[in-house]
């Protein structure tokens, strides 16, 4: 977001003008940020066969989908909409990697069904894929390297306690599966979690699993999963992408040169391409003033961008009706029958009833964790697309809130 004539802009579009023609709350998304750090990791990681998966479940609308598509991205998902979503966006089927947790052999099925990549992190999911195909259909295991990484525990996906992955130190029982079941195992997986600043921590798991990789002969790819952390506050501290692109770079290139070919190295960033992206406007309802605080109360709430609440994560609030007034100290709330507070004392430029906040590094996990609580409907997505304004997501009505309700006569 940008100034022009001291108001704030994205792509050279006034906000309030966007905010005032499809009304407010609304996300908002910029293509031009989600091409520069997808250009980032493309120029960080040079010199090997790269794929950067796009992690869809941060925000799957179709049209950032198939923009992500237009840049030369394949697709990481989780579930098997997810796939269905990416193959509707255009994606082949072979450019999707499938990396669910704990779901049924039958939704595995049905991927392979669709053609798509397959990653398995469960041995007794590994073993019943074994007993179905065979070598006829190529599977990427998922390890769990043990590294506790990651801003928040509910993001850590990588340490001893996770759910996620098949512990490092059952690879000898991997081993067995893999050769009694005669499962051919073309690529290897890890995901130590989101957030993570440390290169080092990468480093580490990086050096785990291509370790483990000499154990399986007919390797085609290894997915680093991601992590990457992007600015939450005005001039936070990121993941430095370029050291450890040249760091995992040579890394990669002296393992590929061990093992005797050439695989191709992933990563599968979500966070790290969208959050920045993405901006949540909402107008503000009330100014309150209790005795000791003076609540902003949104009409928003968590049902809308529940980050806050949930991960406790910060996201920088500015007023984009009156940029230019003295700063005063908020409290900014939301309009929900539960403690959903934005941001504790907070300085913003004053607000006044009426005036238009804006809610930063919203593109990941901000609409895709929205909810109909309180029965509210969920807000409409606009992209911001080569200077021009696209709705993409219509903002919800009663029909859409009671479409699958069923009424029952005899009450």
């Amino acid at each position: 977001m940008e100034k022009i004539n001291g108001k704030y802009a994205i792509q050279g579009i006034p906000v309030l003008s966007i905010c005032e023609k499809y009304d407010t709350p609304l996300y908002v998304y910029d293509t031009a940020i989600m091409k520069r750090q997808y250009d980032k990791l493309i120029h960080a990681f040079q010199g090997v066969e790269l794929k950067i998966n796009y992690a869809c479940k941060a925000l799957t609308n179709l049209n950032v989908l198939r923009f992500f598509k237009s840049l030369g991205a394949g697709l990481d998902t989780v579930s098997i909409q997810e796939v269905m979503l990416g193959l509707k966006a255009g994606f082949a089927p072979n450019d999707i990697i499938f990396t669910p947790n704990c779901v049924s052999l039958e939704e595995i099925k049905m991927a392979v069904d669709l053609g798509v990549k397959i990653n398995i992190d469960n041995i007794s999911i590994l073993e019943q894929f074994g007993h179905e195909y065979g070598n006829k259909i190529p599977v990427c295991i998922r390890f769990n390297p043990h590294i506790m990484a990651g801003g928040n525990a509910k993001i850590s996906t990588g340490h001893i306690d996770s759910k996620f992955g098949i512990s490092i130190y059952q690879l000898r029982h991997v081993e067995r599966v893999v050769a009694s079941q005669n499962i051919r195992v073309s690529g290897l997986h890890m995901h130590t979690g989101s957030d993570i600043l440390d290169v080092d921590v990468f480093l580490r798991g990086a050096d785990i699993l291509l370790e483990l990789a000499h154990t399986f002969k007919d390797l085609e790819y290894i997915d680093f999963g991601s992590g990457f952390k992007v600015a939450y506050k005005p001039d936070d501290v990121t993941t430095d992408v370029d050291l450890l692109g040249e760091k995992m770079t040579e890394r990669f290139k002296n393992f590929c040169q061990s093992y005797g070919k050439k695989l191709t190295l992933m990563f599968e960033p979500g966070k790290f391409l969208v959050s920045e992206a993405g901006y949540f406007f909402a107008k503000v309802n009330v100014i309150k003033q209790t005795t000791a605080t003076v609540f902003a109360g949104i009409d928003s709430g968590l049902n809308h961008l529940i980050r806050p609440m949930f991960y406790d994560s910060y996201h920088h609030i500015i007023n984009v009706s009156n940029p230019d007034a003295t700063p005063r100290i908020y409290t900014v709330v939301g309009y929900i029958c539960e403690t959903d507070t934005f941001g504790w004392d907070r300085k913003i430029n004053e607000i006044r009833e009426g005036d238009v906040l804006c809610f930063f590094n919203a593109g990941a996990y901000g609409f895709m964790m929205a909810s109909n609580y309180n029965s509210r409907f969920r807000p409409a997505e606009v992209l911001i697309h080569e200077g021009k304004d696209y709705l993409i997501t219509r903002r919800e009505t009663l029909d859409d809130l009671i479409r699958n309700q069923i009424m029952i006569e005899s009450i």
